[in-house]
């Protein structure tokens, strides 16, 4: 390294250096380096493991530790922490160990974490991102746009090549960036993100037109978001479907699922052994499409089925093991709808409800029902 101009070094022995190459030799790992995240995990991972916490297995930033009066989990983000437990006299403690291997800071009741904010309302929580909208609107003057009620314009299908290339395809890239950022609460803009996605190499003026439309749609509901209950029944029922290879370029077709746990939508079923809930009945699965679900249960081989790859029979494998259980559900109530194809706006707001995308309004709606 080079001292900057201005700046000399001086020795023990009283020489100084101003100008010559030197080499800095860090005393510790935690100062801008590659791999200063990784030991930083180290430290606070052998912190926490030896007051008898553990990490998870489905994913290392959860720690978590149970008794049988408590069960505590922390999530980990570089250095900052969400602690929920139930019982206020080891947070008390846990805190005071915290503060004394770092010197923490408590911020007291979550409300805001990376860009996701968190509304107390009664009978749960809603996640949201409204802030992040109202920003996104603002920076692509979108503020007094009218709103739309439907993701898409359903008149349009978007292919590779449709019209002039942009420019400068940086924005467009960018904005699409920013709605799949967007997605951590809006379960709404899973397929709308995935479909502008595909145009990132060469997006064109429809393309960005398309993506401003998903604004426009924005407008009237930043305050939507995640409601998750303290009611929840825990049972867990899983949601998959696909499209009939829509996709006018590749002609691929597109398949999402969804998992439930009491009405709030689950990312990992792994981590319900780290929230201490046993999984001791088959989780169901549900399907619109009778001939899956037939050929699944049928272990005969047909010549006429051995198109479909190996790894799928897995799926037949944990149908007899009593793992998971196939059931036939209606088109109107295939939750994994929402994440396959553009729906019009009733069939598009009646199933979000159901997956737990609402507004404080809406929540307020159907809990003053619920009281009379």
């Amino acid at each position: 390294m080079r001292l900057p101009p201005g700046l000399s070094a001086t020795f023990s022995s009283g020489s100084t250096l101003s100008s010559s190459p030197l080499v800095c030799h860090l005393q510790k790992s935690l100062y801008g380096l590659r791999q200063a995240s990784r030991w930083w995990y180290v430290k606070l991972s052998q912190a926490l493991c030896s007051r008898g916490y553990s990490p998870s297995l489905n994913d290392y930033s959860l720690f978590s530790r149970k008794s049988d009066s408590s069960t505590v989990l922390l999530a980990v983000y570089i250095d900052d922490i969400i602690l929920t437990i139930n019982d206020l006299a080891e947070i008390t403690a846990l805190k005071s160990f915290l503060d004394n291997e770092f010197k923490i800071k408590d911020l007291g009741v979550l409300n805001y974490f990376l860009g996701i904010e968190v509304a107390y309302i009664f009978g749960g929580l809603l996640l949201h991102q409204r802030k992040f909208i109202k920003d996104l609107l603002k920076e692509y003057h979108c503020e007094n746009v009218t709103h739309v009620t439907c993701l898409f314009d359903l008149t349009v299908k978007l292919r590779t090549d449709m019209g002039d290339h942009l420019p400068s395809p940086e924005s467009y890239r960018s904005l699409v960036g920013k709605l799949n950022f967007l997605t951590h609460t809006r379960l709404d803009l899973a397929f709308a993100v995935q479909h502008l996605s595909q145009y990132l190499q060469k997006p064109t003026f429809s393309h960005m037109h398309a993506a401003l439309h998903i604004l426009r749609y924005h407008q009237g509901s930043s305050k939507v978001g995640v409601f998750i209950s303290n009611f929840l029944d825990l049972s867990l029922s899983a949601y998959c479907d696909s499209d009939w290879v829509a996709c006018p370029d590749t002609r691929r077709l597109v398949t999402r699922f969804c998992i439930l746990l009491g009405g709030a939508h689950l990312l990992l079923v792994g981590l319900l052994s780290d929230f201490g809930i046993p999984v001791s009945v088959a989780i169901p699965i549900l399907c619109d499409n009778q001939t899956v679900i037939h050929i699944v249960k049928n272990l005969v081989f047909h010549a006429r089925t051995k198109h479909i790859e190996v790894d799928f029979y897995f799926i037949r494998a944990k149908l007899h093991e009593g793992l998971i259980a196939l059931n036939h559900v209606p088109t109107t109530s295939q939750l994994a709808d929402v994440f396959t194809k553009p729906l019009t706006g009733l069939a598009h707001h009646s199933l979000l409800l159901k997956l737990g995308v609402q507004s404080p309004f809406t929540l307020k709606g159907v809990l003053e029902l619920s009281k009379s």
